[in-house]
């Protein structure tokens, strides 16, 4: 098994190339996972010069086992749960509402310091593309595409690196589109595909996020 991608910018520069009929367009909008797809975003921002943004969502990871996700929730408190997972290990509804009342503060937190005082941005009528690092599961991306549906855009695409085969087959019934770089199988999880899969931190994420204000000023007429 070899990486396919030397980091996450690697893998958004990748990714870009796939994305050339969304590239100018004013109604485009990326909104990245934080943290690990982030990086992934802002290397497609530069290229297609569209502008970003971040959207907030934490996977409700099984206690003990916190990598396998049990469901997701967003900073608007929209859940969704994987039954099957739940079923399979036996999780009570008050060991749910433990680990997201936890996820739900740091959903805050990052709120708080991705944003500050930045208004979140309009996505009626526009074309919204969720950008992640790799999809496995989904959970985290199913609450994204669930909570983002309430916002009416014209138009729902997810655009990753990575994915499931599986997973990626499997949000062709719940998007407009979907792009997965790549669909290796065995799977082995995203991190597998990545030479330098470290977290991404903070700091990152706002630099990044700083950064790419400056690329869609509008220009002056």
């Amino acid at each position: 098994m070899m990486p396919i991608f030397k980091n996450r910018m690697d893998a958004g520069r990748k990714l870009a190339g796939e994305l050339g009929e969304y590239a100018n367009r004013k109604d485009v909008i990326l909104l990245a996972l934080p943290r690990g797809g982030v990086p992934v975003a802002y290397e497609i921002a530069k290229q297609l010069k569209v502008p970003m943004d971040i959207f907030l969502i934490r996977k409700l990871g099984v206690p003990g086992n916190e990598e396998l996700a049990m469901g997701a929730i967003d900073s608007e408190d929209v859940r969704v749960l994987n039954q099957d997972i739940i079923r399979s290990f036996g999780i009570s509804d008050r060991t749910i509402a433990k680990v997201a009342a936890e996820e739900r503060r740091e959903l805050h937190r990052r709120e708080r310091l991705y944003r500050g005082d930045r208004k979140r941005p309009e996505l009626k009528g526009r074309t919204v593309i969720l950008i992640d690092d790799g999809l496995a599961t989904g959970a985290t991306m199913l609450a994204a595409v669930k909570a983002l549906r309430s916002k009416n855009p014209s138009n729902l695409v997810i655009a990753v690196p990575v994915a499931s085969l599986d997973t990626c087959r499997a949000f062709e019934r719940e998007v407009d589109d979907i792009i997965c770089g790549a669909t290796p199988e065995p799977f082995y999880g995203v991190g597998a595909w990545y030479e330098d899969f470290r977290q991404v931190t903070d700091e990152e994420v706002c630099d990044m996020l700083e950064k790419s204000m400056s690329l869609q000023k509008p220009e002056e007429d």
